[in-house]
């Protein structure tokens, strides 16, 4: 079952909506600004995530659709031997730029980020390889430095003196 199904719903049907409007007639970019900047606002009212999709066909600053020669540029640029997608909004002049790496995928595209696949993974590796919880501690820097593990409550510069404290013990019995 889905939280807020019905606020995802009004949220693609505005996209549609803008979609179709600019689709009709390209000179109705402010209806189709109307739908998105709606669309963001519910979205941020209810703390939703919208999909990267989404997110990189609307504008940020003037919540404008971005069609590729109705309301946005896109060029291809090559910069320190990379490919970037150059998206410019023609209404306000802001630029996105994104990588253009055939072979990345985003987080939401992969299978592990699905919630399905996560609850099946953890069911079907039980004592098989430790979940995140369960991994040792990594290393401090102090540990790494020193290679001192800290106990609980204590500091490694007090473990330090409290050692020298015994040397001088054994040397001097006096304590002297």
């Amino acid at each position: 079952m889905i939280k807020d199904k019905e606020a995802f719903q009004r949220l693609s049907f505005l996209y549609q909506a803008a979609h179709c409007v600019l689709a009709q007639n390209p000179d109705n970019q402010e209806l189709a600004r109307f739908y998105c900047h709606t669309q963001n606002s519910i979205s941020r009212r209810l703390v939703l995530r919208q999909d990267p999709s989404v997110k990189r066909t609307v504008c940020k600053s003037c919540f404008s659709l971005l069609v590729p020669g109705v309301s946005s540029t896109v060029r291809q640029r090559k910069r320190r031997n990379q490919r970037w997608t150059v998206v410019r909004c023609l209404n306000c002049g802001l630029t996105k730029r994104f990588l253009s790496n055939p072979d990345y995928k985003l987080w939401s595209e992969q299978p592990e980020a699905l919630l399905e696949n996560q609850t099946l993974a953890s069911e079907g590796a039980k004592g098989q390889t430790p979940g995140p919880m369960q991994q040792p501690l990594k290393a401090s820097p102090t540990e790494k430095t020193t290679g001192l593990r800290a106990e609980p409550n204590s500091h490694p510069a007090s473990k330090k003196t409290a050692v020298d404290t015994k040397s001088k013990e054994k040397t001097d019995p006096t304590g002297k």
